[in-house]
């Protein structure tokens, strides 16, 4: 009897041990699904905006290769959106801050037709076309960087929220480009200015239709730059851990020994510096200011470019990598719907439309986080 009881609790521990062993291993591997799965998530949403990327290239290699896969086309689509690229870089680091600019499209307006009035005053007064577009140029960029800080100095010691400082920055700088270009649009004289931003660096085994090797325009290496320089600051510079810091917990970044108010007064004065760097840019591209149509909505396409970049609205995390990703993908898209012969109002709403999708995933992945 004893020997068939201990038996019996043998053969019943053995059973008791087995199901744990058995519901541990189970536990392991749905611990193991769930692992694989956050780790895919994690992926996607770091690099999400590449994979959205590669795929837009591929349906646009299906729908129209041979019109889009062209050097011609390809350098053209960047060279066309370098300007606001650069306001985007620029972008990312102020919404990092939980800020926001809504004046760079007024900005640039104001800051290209500052520099083409002097060109043409210059050279009015018998000044060489190369001292003229020098003074040109230091004109541009001194006239941005001032609007950047003036923004800076306004949210930072004048406490005014950043929306509602730059939107009357949108305003006032838009109404000031008028009175330069005096209700129209000023054209530079000479013809340095507009050559500038039609040549560049050769592409060798590449040939336009006039036989020419298609180049990169030093619109496209500005912008290469600036990103490679802003990209440098936030990722591996004090600078850049401040940004981040303040846009992520203020009051911590406070405790840490951190001065927002310096950080992002230095913030909106880059901001101003991109601008300037935008504007020479698109001045040069034109040769000309429409007072009441260059940089319009550009803002808009900067926001959106950061946001599809993975940028948080929010602050405290930003990618600058992501942001030029972002400023591509509009851009492609754009491309795409003028090659399909798509009318300009629908291409506004498309864009209008991506911008809501990015910031509702952008919102789906914070409520997760």
């Amino acid at each position: 009897m004893q020997s068939n009881l201990r038996d019996a609790g043998r053969t019943h521990g053995g059973r008791t041990r087995g199901r744990g062993g058995q519901r541990g291993a189970d536990h392991g591997v749905r611990c193991g699904g769930r692992g694989r799965v956050n780790r895919a998530g994690a992926w996607l949403q770091n690099y999400g905006v590449v994979v959205a990327f590669v795929l837009l290239l591929l349906i646009a290699a299906i729908f129209k290769g041979e019109t889009f896969l062209t050097a011609v086309n390809i350098r053209n689509i960047v060279n066309q959106n370098a300007a606001v690229g650069i306001i985007a870089v620029g972008m990312t680091l102020v919404i990092m801050t939980s800020g926001i600019d809504l004046s760079v499209g007024s900005a640039l307006a104001l800051a290209a037709a500052v520099g083409i009035k002097l060109l043409n005053s210059q050279i009015d007064s018998g000044a060489s076309q190369a001292t003229a577009v020098a003074l040109a140029l230091a004109a541009i960029l001194a006239t941005g960087t001032a609007i950047g800080a003036l923004n800076g100095v306004l949210i930072t010691f004048g406490r005014v929220a950043p929306f509602i400082a730059t939107l009357g920055g949108l305003v006032a700088f838009r109404s000031l480009t008028k009175v330069v270009a005096e209700g129209g649009q000023i054209t530079a004289k000479g013809d340095v200015f507009d050559g500038l931003g039609h040549v560049g660096i050769p592409i060798p085994g590449t040939q336009m239709p006039n036989g020419q090797p298609v180049e990169v325009t030093w619109g496209i290496v500005l912008f290469a730059v600036v990103a490679l320089a802003i990209g440098f600051l936030v990722r591996r510079t004090a600078f850049g851990r401040h940004v981040v810091a303040v846009g992520a917990n203020e009051r911590a970044a406070v405790y840490s020994g951190i001065n927002p108010r310096a950080v992002r007064l230095r913030v909106y004065t880059l901001m101003g510096l991109c601008v300037g760097l935008a504007a020479i840019v698109q001045g040069m591209r034109f040769n000309s200011v429409a007072s009441q149509q260059t940089g319009v909505f550009y803002e808009l396409y900067a926001i959106a470019a950061v946001v599809i970049g993975g940028t948080r609205l929010s602050g405290g995390k930003g990618r600058v990598w992501g942001t030029v990703v972002g400023v591509m993908i509009l851009a492609v898209i754009t491309n795409l719907l003028i090659l399909m012969n798509v009318p300009s109002e629908w291409q506004d709403f498309v864009q209008g439309v991506i911008i809501l999708i990015a910031v509702l995933i952008q919102r789906g992945q914070s409520d997760r986080t």
